[in-house]
């Protein structure tokens, strides 16, 4: 499991990330990059699950922003309609949170594209303490960076699958 939070405020997109890899009840790796930059189309996203699971996700939303000429609502809607009904896809557990410059998305295997209201996002075992983390701290003069790197860690504050190593991508 991990923590994701994207935090979308004035003109910043955030999605920041910790670094816990865990097996059971192990920690394997402190250090992961869970966030990554489609730096062609402007998007970024940041996965809770399976490692290998969600590259491979990764990697599809990008080849179906490729397709779709970037335009990140068709590409998740695409990628979401894949993993739901491929035989090998569907047997991926993981949930996606993504942006561009003007919408966020979180993208499940059972077929759902979300648009969350108002302008944050929280996905994985932490991301609940994240989401309520970002929302209070959304009503003050920090930036989308300060409040998503906060969110994170105010759920590794409260999360044991969650730690203090943080990654942010931002556009």
């Amino acid at each position: 499991m991990t923590t994701i939070a994207l935090v979308r405020k004035k003109d910043q997109v955030v999605v920041a990330s910790d670094g816990q890899v865990s097996m059971g009840n192990t920690v394997i790796k402190k250090t992961a990059n869970k966030v990554r930059k489609i730096e062609k189309r402007n998007v970024i996203a940041g996965f809770a699950g399976s490692t290998a699971d969600a590259l491979t996700l990764f990697e599809r939303l990008e080849s179906k922003l490729e397709k779709h000429a970037g335009n990140l609502a068709r590409a998740a809607v695409e990628l979401a309609k894949d993993w739901r009904t491929d035989k090998y896809l569907r047997r991926l557990e993981a949930l996606m949170a993504v942006a561009d410059k003007e919408k966020s998305f979180i993208i499940s295997g059972t077929g759902d594209v979300l648009e969350p209201e108002g302008d944050v996002i929280g996905i994985g075992s932490g991301g609940n303490y994240a989401l309520a983390a970002a929302k209070v701290l959304m009503g003050t003069n920090m930036s989308a960076e300060e409040i998503a790197k906060k969110a994170v860690e105010t759920a590794a504050e409260i999360c044991v699958f969650t730690n203090n190593n943080i990654s942010i991508e931002k556009i």
